[in-house]
C-alpha cells in the first residue's frame, strides 16, 4: 500500500459531491412521474388528454421504472469496479436520456413509452445511482453519513424540480411546459412529449457533467490531518471488514439492513404514493371535517409536491450528519421509531392543514434518511472497497418495498376499509424494524 496521499495534491474531494448532486438531480426523474400520469391519463371534467391512458397504464411505467432501477444497482454496481464508475456513470446518462427522448416521439403508443422511459429511462438510473455512493463513501471515510446523505440528496430535490417544470399545481399560480396549452384539450400530445424531450436532454447532460468527476482516490489515499483508529469510521460503531457480495450474503448483518430499508422503503412509499387521495377522501380527508372539495384539493398538492419531496430531500443530509455523530445503529433506531410515531398519528392531521403539512414533511424526512444511512451501514458492515456492488443488493428492498407499499394502501382502499389499516400496519412495521436496528451488531464475525 502506498503512503497516503493529501487531498491538496490530487483534487478537492468536494467535488466529488457537486458531481454527485449533479447526478442524482436528473436521477430523480423518477420520483416526478405524478407529474405526468395526469396529462397522460386526462382529468375527467377538468383536462381531458389526447394520450387516453388508462391508470394502470401509467402506473406500469412508474412500476417498471422501479424494478429496473433496483435491478440495475446491482448490475452497476458490478460494472463500473470493473470498468471504471465515470464510464456506468455516463453509461447511465445516456440510457436515461435516450429513454426520455424515445418517450417524447412516440406520441400515444403505450408499449413504446413503457419501453423508452420505464424500462430503458429505469436502467440507466439504476446503473448511475450507485456510482455518486460508491465514489463519495471512498473519498469520505470520515464522513460517511454525511456524503452519503449529500450524495443523494439531489435524487429528493430533482423531484421537485421535474414536477415544477412540467407539471405545477395550479395552487402555484404559474405553469409549466405541460400546462402551456392552447386549443381544444389540456393536455395535449404535442406539449407533453416536448417535456419528455427537454428532459431526455437535460438529465443526460447533468449526468454525464457529474460523472466526469466520479474518480476513485489512489490506494492509500486518506482525508489530510484523519488517522482511522483500527480502521474505524466516526460512525461505523465498529472495525470495517472488506466482504464480497458472497460473503455478505451469509451474515445475519445483511438480512437485518435488508429487513428495515424494506420498512422503511414500504411505509414511505406507502403515504407519497396515496397522500393525495387520503387528504381527498369524503369520509376521512379533509372534507370530513368541513372543509370543501377545493380546499381538500389544494392541501393535498401541498403536502405531496411541496411538504414532502423537500423534506425528503433535507433528510437526506440531516440524518447521515446525525448517524455520523451518534453512530449509524443509534441513528436508525431513532429514525423507525420517529417514523413510527408520525404514521400513528398521520390519520389524525386533516382536522388541520398545518398538522397535516407538519407531519407528511416529517414523514417525507424520515423516509429520505433510508438513502443516506444503509449505504453508510453497508459500508460499515461490509467494508467500502466493493460498497458499490453490496449495496445493490441491500437496494433490492427498496424496490420491493416501493410495490408492497402502494399495494397495501390501494388494497385497503378497493375494499372499502379505513385509511388506519394501512397507517397502522405501516406504524407497526416501523417499530419492528426499530427492533431489528436495536439487535443489529454492525460488526462481521466472518468465523459464524
Amino acid at each position: 500500500m502506498t503512503e497516503a496521499l493529501e487531498d491538496t495534491k490530487i483534487m478537492n474531494r468536494w467535488i466529488v459531491v457537486v458531481g454527485a448532486i449533479m447526478i442524482q438531480l436528473a436521477l430523480g426523474a423518477i420520483y416526478a412521474w405524478s407529474a405526468f400520469t395526469g396529462p397522460l391519463e386526462g382529468i375527467n371534467g377538468i383536462a381531458p388528454s389526447q394520450f387516453g391512458f388508462s391508470s394502470t397504464q401509467t402506473q406500469a411505467i412508474f412500476s417498471a421504472g422501479l424494478a429496473t432501477f433496483a435491478i440495475f444497482t446491482i448490475i452497476g454496481g458490478r460494472l463500473q469496479k470493473k470498468y471504471s464508475p465515470r464510464k456506468i456513470a455516463m453509461l447511465g446518462g445516456v440510457l436515461l436520456g435516450v429513454g426520455y427522448l424515445m418517450g417524447g416521439y412516440t406520441g400515444a403508443n403505450f408499449p413504446l413509452k413503457l419501453v423508452g422511459i420505464g424500462i430503458i429511462g429505469g436502467a440507466g438510473i439504476g446503473l448511475a445511482y450507485v456510482v455518486p455512493l460508491a465514489v463519495g463513501l471512498k473519498w469520505f471515510p470520515d464522513k460517511k453519513g454525511l456524503v452519503s446523505g449529500l450524495a443523494v440528496a439531489g435524487f429528493g430535490f430533482g423531484a421537485f424540480i421535474w414536477i415544477l417544470m412540467a407539471n405545477p399545481p395550479p395552487i402555484l399560480g404559474f405553469s409549466g411546459i405541460i400546462t402551456r396549452q392552447t386549443g381544444e384539450f389540456a393536455y395535449t400530445i404535442a406539449n407533453v412529449d416536448l417535456c419528455f424531450r427537454i428532459y431526455g436532454i437535460l438529465f443526460f447532460v447533468l449526468v454525464i457533467l457529474g460523472s466526469l468527476v466520479m474518480i476513485n482516490p489512489p490506494d492509500g489515499w486518506k482525508p489530510k490531518g484523519w488517522e482511522p483508529e483500527n480502521n474505524r469510521s466516526p460512525g461505523s460503531d465498529h472495525r470495517n471488514n472488506e466482504l464480497i457480495p458472497k460473503q455478505m450474503l451469509k451474515t445475519r448483518q445483511f438480512y437485518l439492513l435488508w429487513m428495515m430499508f424494506f420498512i422503511g422503503a414500504l411505509a414511505g412509499l406507502m403515504v407519497i404514493g396515496n397522500i393525495q387521495n387520503f387528504a381527498n377522501d369524503p369520509s376521512e380527508g379533509f372534507m370530513s371535517h368541513g372543509y370543501s372539495d377545493i380546499d381538500a384539493s389544494n392541501f393535498a398538492v401541498i403536502g405531496a409536491a411541496v411538504c414532502l419531496p423537500i423534506l425528503n430531500g433535507i433528510g437526506r443530509i440531516a440524518w447521515g450528519q446525525i448517524s455520523d455523530k451518534i453512530g449509524r445503529r443509534h441513528a436508525i433506531i431513532t429514525m423507525c421509531l420517529f417514523q413510527a410515531a408520525m404514521m400513528g398519528v398521520f390519520y389524525f392531521t386533516t382536522f388541520n392543514p398545518i398538522v397535516f403539512f407538519i407531519v407528511a414533511a416529517a414523514i417525507g424526512f424520515n423516509f429520505g434518511g433510508n438513502f443516506a444511512l444503509y449505504p453508510a451501514a453497508t459500508s460499515d458492515s461490509f467494508g467500502t472497497e466493493n460498497v458499490g456492488l453490496n449495496y445493490g443488493y441491500v437496494f433490492t428492498s427498496y424496490g420491493i418495498g416501493g410495490i408492497a407499499g402502494p399495494i397495501l394502501a390501494g388494497v385497503v382502499q378497493d375494499m372499502g376499509w379505513s385509511f388506519t389499516y394501512a397507517f397502522y400496519t405501516a406504524m407497526a412495521l416501523c417499530l419492528l424494524a426499530a427492533l431489528f436496528a436495536f439487535i443489529f451488531n454492525p460488526k462481521v464475525d466472518m468465523k459464524d
